[in-house]
This record gives structure tokens, C-alpha cells and sequence, in this order.
């Protein structure tokens, strides 16, 4: 393989480097069934984790830079804990909550909710390798806190790890299937949590429900995710949206009032209209397409066939669906 160099052409926010010319794909293939879908994506996050962890730090999820001198100065770790921050604001989640955190990747919002607010909180996901990884990683965090020689960390008898002022567990689990798996603690949880994860359910309304299933009376759903702007024509869903699915790995996108209609079906109230920050969060795309310029993460991508390449090719989609406004991004809490 030719070493590549970083030149790069730019039209708008479509940047092309050598490195993701080199490693070209067809984008915009449709997926086979859901099930098939799911597969790739559980098998997507047991393998690129570590890669994630190595990109983005332990919060796999948007900075948010909510003005120009933010823009200016801050690192996208500290963006990412704004964006935290920011859904503890539309939300008003207390200290102290029971929270369930959904498609929790790596553990990092779970750690900051138990570190910073006591909140005893249940991190789900699909992907072995990442409850392993959130499992270490808070271990790891936890034993900071131990005085003396003797650093080793003891979960307790349901699997929390005390951390800060509060606790966290991971347990894989299809998120699908949390309504069922959680049965015996229907209508307990103050808060569920779910950050960038929805977008990749094939079943959306039925999240909504479960949410509503397992949240006690006046809990909140506290949501940030990724969605197809309003109106757009076919010409723009295949030039901006399908890219980002293909390479995403997701079902159909959704709008903004898509979310507000599933929530309401299942009974919930809107607490905290769509917040729709889309131009405080695509800096993370400039800064994500900048550091994968790395030839053997695209040689690990390419090692993984065709999903692999599409992933890394769907940076440069995300970048121009922002730049477009074809592509969004917003926060939003429900209330039951």
C-alpha cells in the first residue's frame, strides 16, 4: 500500500483527503433485514471500540460549543461534557436519580452521572466488548478513590461499582428488550437516558414505550440524537441522508417531530421541546474527519470489509449534511 499524504480538495464541508480517496466505496446500500442490521452493528462496536476510546475519549458522543469564544477554545473532551451538561438543563435529572442509561458505549455519561450527581445508574448495551470496556475503565476510576495499598475494586451484590457519590453496572442487553428484562423494576426509574443510541433502533416506537414502562410517575426521558432535516427532496436524501445511514449503520432517519409523536403515543408529555443545536455540535466532524487522517485506522477499516471503509467515508457525509442543513441535531426531554 502507497503511503498517503494529507492533501486535500475541499467543496463546502466535503472534504476529500488521499487517504479516504484511496479507500473510495459505493455509498447509500440499502440494508438487507433489521435483524442483519443489528448483527453489524453489535459486531461493529465489539471491534472499533478501542478505536473509539483512542478518537473520542470515553464520552462517544458530540461536543457541544454553545458559543463563539467556546468554539475558540475549547477541546472537544470538554464540549463532550457540555453536552452532558446541556441535557441535565432541558431535563432537570436530580442528584441522587435512579438513571437508565441507554446504549451507554463506554460508560462515560454513566460514570459522570454517578461521579458528579450520585445517581445510581444502570448502563445498557448491545456490544460485549463495550460492557468489558465500561466495566474496567470505571474500575479503573474507582480505585482512585481507595486510601491505601490495596487498590482492588469489589462490585456489590447487584453489580454496582461505587463511584464518587453514586454507583454504576453495565449489563449487555438488547435495548429492544429492556422493557422485558427490566419487569421487575417497572416504573422505578427516575430518569432514562439515551444519547445518540435511538437513531440506531430499528423500532422506535417501541423504545418510547419501554421508556415509558420502566420511568416511575414524573420521570424524564432525556434525549440527544442525531435526525433528516424537515422537507428535504430525494435529491437531497441521497446525496446527504443515505450516505450517513449506510455508513452509520442505521434505520431509516428520523425527524425531530417524529420523536415528539412515538413520545406522545406511548403516553409521555413533552417536558422540553426539541432543542435543535446542530451548528454548536458539527464542529465534531471537522475534528472527527481530521484525526481519522491516520493510514492504519483506514488499513484496520478496510481489514473489516465494506462496513469498515463506509463508516470512516460517512464522516465527510455527516460534514456536509450539517453544512446543508440537511442533517441535524437536537435535545429533547419527555415527562411521564
Amino acid at each position: 500500500m502507497a503511503a498517503a499524504t494529507h492533501q486535500t480538495t475541499q467543496t463546502g464541508q466535503d472534504e476529500v483527503t488521499d487517504l479516504s480517496k484511496q479507500y473510495d466505496t459505493p455509498m447509500g446500500l440499502a440494508h438487507s433485514t433489521m435483524q442483519t442490521l443489528k448483527d453489524r452493528i453489535k459486531l461493529h462496536y465489539d471491534l472499533a471500540s478501542d478505536y473509539y476510546l483512542n478518537l473520542w475519549g470515553e464520552h462517544i458522543h458530540h461536543g457541544y460549543w454553545a458559543t463563539d469564544e467556546a468554539k475558540a477554545k475549547d477541546t472537544k473532551e470538554v464540549a463532550q461534557v457540555n453536552l452532558i451538561r446541556l441535557l441535565l438543563e432541558v431535563s432537570k435529572v436530580s442528584e441522587g436519580a435512579r438513571v437508565l442509561d441507554t446504549g451507554c458505549g463506554i460508560g462515560g455519561t454513566s460514570r459522570f452521572l454517578a461521579s458528579e450527581l450520585g445517581c445510581t445508574v444502570t448502563g445498557i448495551t448491545i456490544s460485549t466488548k463495550q460492557v468489558e470496556m465500561a466495566t474496567r475503565l470505571t474500575k479503573t476510576e474507582a480505585a482512585k478513590q481507595i486510601q491505601g495499598d490495596d487498590k482492588t475494586v469489589t462490585p456489590d451484590a447487584d453489580g454496582f461499582i461505587a463511584l464518587g457519590k453514586g454507583k454504576v453496572r453495565f449489563i449487555e442487553l438488547d435495548a429492544e428488550k429492556m422493557g422485558e428484562y427490566f419487569a421487575s423494576d417497572a416504573g422505578t426509574f427516575d430518569a432514562v437516558w439515551i444519547s445518540e443510541a435511538l437513531s440506531h433502533f430499528p423500532n422506535k416506537a417501541l423504545f418510547f414505550q419501554n421508556a415509558f414502562k420502566v420511568l416511575k410517575q414524573g420521570g424524564k426521558l432525556v434525549l440527544a440524537d442525531w435526525f433528516k432535516g424537515e422537507g428535504l427532496d430525494q435529491t437531497q436524501f441521497d446525496n446527504d441522508i443515505k450516505p450517513i445511514e449506510d455508513g452509520m449503520l442505521l434505520p431509516p432517519l428520523c425527524t425531530q417531530p417524529d420523536y415528539v409523536k412515538f413520545a406522545t403515543d406511548a403516553g409521555l408529555k413533552v417536558f422540553h421541546e426539541p432543542k435543535d443545536i446542530s451548528k454548536d455540535v458539527s464542529k465534531t466532524w471537522d475534528i472527527s474527519w481530521s484525526l481519522v487522517q491516520n493510514p492504519s485506522l483506514w488499513a484496520f477499516a478496510f481489514s473489516q470489509g465494506r462496513d469498515g471503509i463506509a463508516f470512516l467515508q460517512a464522516f465527510r457525509a455527516m460534514r456536509r449534511g450539517y453544512s446543508n442543513g440537511s442533517f441535524r441535531y437536537a435535545v429533547m426531554s419527555f415527562q411521564k
